[in-house]
Order: structure tokens, then sequence, then C-alpha cells
């Protein structure tokens, strides 16, 4: 499977933080491609394991989250309109006028309430609703609706997976779906290779409200090590120059919280292979499923790769291919590094 069909077809399940069991399937079934030693856990976390060449090898941890952001039903007005909650960081200059699917006993079509400009006053057009203040239309009455919805159900924002030019894609659930394309992309990299590590490929849950999944997982498996993928800002019209471009490849990490060790042997093995990668510098947490790893079990070792996107927590996300194989090929490599299959730059 490509990347581009192994991004298609994690995007097309649905995964609101605390409601991901189609996401978490889906990426079950694609991880059972490369291991058959798969679970999902109590929390609804995905965990893979590749086995060492012995058994009192060192544990790896790799984490990518598979939760989206969304909405949450909190209740059913009398003219069958919904209201909302938020689940994660929804973009509320977007949420107006949009269409939404609503994940009930039966996926609804609906859209987000909006008053007409012509029957809007100045004060109306300027200010920007709380997401508590909208209201979802899924054209039925409240009798029909509560049939169908009921509170905490959730709901996502449309925004349906398209290649576009240049080898982008854009998608409303690249954020983290990405991350979890370069996991994979580095398990099948280390098929069939002795390994230097137990790897446990972790697909976490609820990262989106607070890395809530991230820190039962760590927690449970005790790394020695872990590397955690997520998304990072890329340039975009409107954004400094000091964000990397699409294409400019993986973004490893230093920051507090992670593993000065571990981001000295990335870059330099970043820098032998010859893969794409700029560094992301930041002066405390990193807001990522990282912060919560590395403090788990008297402390974990962590690092942390990046995938530049665009237009996060948006319908429109946008990442490059290269750049999420790059991650995974960043990953191989590290893992193969003091072996003998660790000389070529593509992991093969």
């Amino acid at each position: 499977m490509t990347t581009l069909e192994t991004l298609r077809a994690l995007c097309a399940a649905p995964g609101v933080a605390g409601e991901e069991q189609a996401a978490s399937e889906k990426a079950a079934e694609l991880l059972r491609e490369v291991t058959e030693d798969v679970e999902i856990d109590r929390f609804g976390n995905v965990i893979a394991w590749l086995p060492a060449e012995t058994e009192e090898a060192p544990l790896l941890l790799l984490d990518a989250h598979i939760d989206q952001i969304g909405m949450a039903v909190t209740s059913v007005e009398e003219n069958g309109f919904l209201r909302v909650a938020n689940c994660g960081g929804v973009d509320r200059r977007l949420v107006l006028g949009q269409q939404v699917t609503v994940w009930g006993t039966e996926p609804l079509a609906g859209l987000v309430a909006v008053k007409p400009p012509h029957l809007s006053d100045a004060e109306e057009r300027r200010k920007l609703p709380e997401i508590t203040e909208i209201a979802i239309d899924t054209g039925f009455d409240r009798e029909e609706v509560q049939k169908r919805v009921r509170p905490g159900d959730r709901i996502t924002l449309t925004g349906p997976f398209a290649a576009l030019q240049n080898g982008r894609v854009t998608a409303a659930s690249l954020d983290d779906r990405s991350g979890a394309a370069a996991i994979l992309h580095a398990l099948r990299l280390l098929a069939g290779k002795k390994l230097p590590y137990r790897v446990a490929a972790v697909f976490s849950v609820q990262e989106e409200v607070g890395g809530l999944g991230a820190a039962v997982s760590s927690f449970r498996l005790k790394p020695d090590e872990a590397i955690a993928v997520d998304v990072s800002f890329a340039r975009q019209d409107g954004l400094e120059d000091r964000w990397p471009n699409p294409g400019d490849g993986v973004m490893i990490g230093i920051a507090p919280p992670l593993s000065r060790g571990i981001f000295d042997e990335l870059t330099a093995l970043a820098e032998q292979k010859g893969i794409p990668h700029t560094i992301e510098a930041m002066g405390g947490r990193t807001s990522t499923n990282a912060d919560e790893i590395a403090v788990q079990a008297g402390g974990v070792r962590t690092a942390l790769l990046s995938i530049p996107l665009r237009y996060m927590h948006t319908p429109v996300e946008l990442v490059q291919l290269s750049d999420v194989e790059a991650v995974g090929e960043l990953i191989a490599a590290y893992i193969l590094r003091d072996t003998e299959e660790g000389g070529d730059s593509q992991c093969s």
C-alpha cells in the first residue's frame, strides 16, 4: 500500500476525541498487514508489536495520535437544531456555514446554521460566536432527530480527502493521521529485519483533549525510549519564513522535555542518510504527546518528529507525501543505526 493509499484509508475513518473506535479499527487493520501482534487496549489505543532479536532488548515506543478535533452534541432544541461543545481546538472562524456529519445511530449530514448577511447588523457581522452558541441543522424536526442523535454524539467537519498538485494532499484529519502513516511507513521498511529494539507502535487516542491516551499507554508499557510523531506548522500565506515549506522534510524537535541525546543522533542520521530535515526549537512544552510520554514511569527518553502541515485544525489541512515518508525513513534509520542493515538511506 502506498503512502497516498494509507493516508486516504486512515482519513476516511471518523475519530473525534473520545469516540475513536472506527479510526482505531482502521489503524489496527493496516497494522496487521505488518505484524499479527496488534491489540486495542481498554482506553482505545492501538498497539502493534515488532519483536527484537532478543527478549532483553530495550523497548522503543513509537506514538502518533489517531483522534481528530470535532464537536459533541449537548442538547436538541425545540426546533430540532443541535447545540454542541468543542472536542479539541476547533477554529471558530471556520465553523459557520460548514457542512458536517453527525455520528448518531447512523451518519447524518448536517450544516452549521448561519444568519444571512442581509439580515445581520454590523455588530453581528463582526462578532465571532462561541462554539456553544452555534446550531447544527440536520433537516429533521426535534422528534425525528431525537430518534437518531443523543447528547455526546460526535460531529466532524466535512473535509474530503483529495490529492493536489506536487505530491500534496488535503483532508480534515491529517493531524495526526499523517503521523500514523509515517509510522506505518517505518514499520514497512523494517519488515523482515533483525531489530535491536522491541518496538511498540502506538496509535493513541484523546491527544486533542490533553494527551490522555499517550499517558495511559506509556505508563503501561514503560518504554526505554520513545519517538512521538505529530504535525507542526508549515509556511503559508501570513506566516513567517521561519517555518519550513511542505516538502522540506522531517522536523526534528528540541525542547526541555525532549532528550538531547536522541535529538543529536536523529540529526546526525538525517544528515548522514540524506534525509531532508529542519530543526524545530521550542522553549517549553511541545504541546504534543511527547510531553506526556516523557514524564511517565520515572521518565522516558523521548524525541519528537513532526510533519510540516498547512491550515492546522481546519477541514483543509495539507501535507506533502514526501515529508510523511521522510519521517518514516528517519525512524527506521534510527532503529537500525547500529546494525549492518542500517547502512542504506532507504532502509531497504
